[in-house]
């Protein structure tokens, strides 16, 4: 009798054991299967779909500060498009410095009011001068905040019968602001200032 009673006892734990190995499995696999899902779920999300010119293209998201050194270069690039890039046109001019001066502070406005008042831009429109600008490098350090850039480029300014060449290196600080039409990016230059403006080359127009 107590044989058997020891055997029911034995029989009784390996059940109640491999029940509860059971169990705990069950809920490490339901635990890995909700884990995978939302994981899942989460990169779906990240996922979206364009359609343009009847293509369907497929985009992924990401955190603003995996791309914060790409808009930093690219705000600060648009800047000095905008700013420096002029023709012989007063609409022109009007149009490129209207949007210069939305991606930076009264520092720039500073500037344009005193090259405005020194009779630059009417200079250019009566001379027929036409100004481009080619961006080398812009340098941004992205370990302190507001972060801190240097734009290296040189200015073309196309006369009648000659072109100049001039270095330009600038330097300010990328302070965040909300996006918009006109800041895309989200960021205003502060702190606006030219380091370095000289000619370079002089080359005769055929």
């Amino acid at each position: 009798m107590f044989t058997k009673m020891k055997n029911v006892d034995s029989a009784f734990r390996y059940v109640r054991g491999f029940t509860i190995l059971i169990i705990i499995s069950s809920v490490v696999i339901s635990m890995f299967v909700i884990y995978k899902s939302f994981k899942s779920i989460s990169k779906m999300q990240d996922k979206i779909y364009i359609l343009a010119n009847g293509k369907v293209l497929e985009a992924f998201s990401s955190d603003r500060k995996d791309n914060i050194p790409v808009e930093a270069r690219d705000h600060v690039k648009m800047f000095h498009q905008f700013f420096f890039i002029l023709d012989p046109d007063d609409k022109v001019i009007k149009g490129n410095l209207s949007k210069a001066l939305y991606l930076a502070d009264d520092s720039a406005k500073r500037i344009y009011d005193d090259l405005k008042e020194n009779g630059y831009y009417s200079g250019i429109i009566s001379g027929n001068i036409s100004q481009t600008i080619q961006i080398d490098s812009i340098n941004v350090d992205i370990k302190d905040y507001p972060y801190h850039f240097k734009c290296y480029s040189k200015q073309n300014i196309v006369r009648t019968t000659s072109i100049l060449i001039r270095s330009l290196v600038t330097e300010g600080d990328l302070r965040s602001v909300s996006r918009s039409d006109n800041n895309p990016h989200g960021f205003l230059i502060e702190r606006w200032n030219t380091i370095e403006n000289k000619d370079l080359a002089v080359e005769n127009r055929k």
